[in-house]
């Protein structure tokens, strides 16, 4: 599966169910930073109208990974920004928003640096459940689905 500028990039996603879920949509951010207009540079809350406008109960996580996060990648939206600043580089000036996606890929979205990384920078420490207790895990990667 093609991410474009983000293909070979490792992210950790975090993603927190409401008590309504599935007829609240969860919400979605990456761990790791990302260079992505419709990506908040501080928090990683993602923008994404069919998460956060138009979800259905119809949709599930599968969605999320495998159609909703590789087109964001894909086909970011700089018109709907969380980041400005990488909506209006992208605007102004493609060949340095290119640049720049590629420099944040290869210092933060680097399979080593997840592992070792990101530990400091998560706070919320009052659900801390391993993968092994719940048989799942929220280090899913956007565009690297398991065959």
């Amino acid at each position: 599966m093609l991410i474009g500028l983000y293909e070979g990039g490792v992210w950790k996603i975090r993603v927190e169910l409401p008590d309504a879920y599935p007829y609240k949509s969860p919400s979605i951010r990456f761990v790791n930073k990302i260079f992505h207009p419709n990506v908040d540079e501080t928090s990683g809350s993602v923008c994404l109208d069919v998460i956060n406008q138009s979800w259905s109960p119809m949709f599930d996580l599968l969605n999320i990974f495998e159609v909703f996060l590789p087109q964001l990648l894909l086909y970011p939206n700089p018109s709907d920004p969380l980041n400005g600043d990488a909506a209006s580089l992208m605007m102004k000036d493609r060949k340095q928003y290119d640049q720049k996606v590629k420099e944040f890929c290869e210092r933060y979205a680097k399979k080593e640096n997840i592992t070792k990384g990101t530990a400091d920078e998560e706070t919320d420490d009052d659900e801390d459940v391993t993968d092994d207790e719940t048989g799942s895990s929220d280090d899913e990667i956007a565009g690297h689905a398991d065959p």
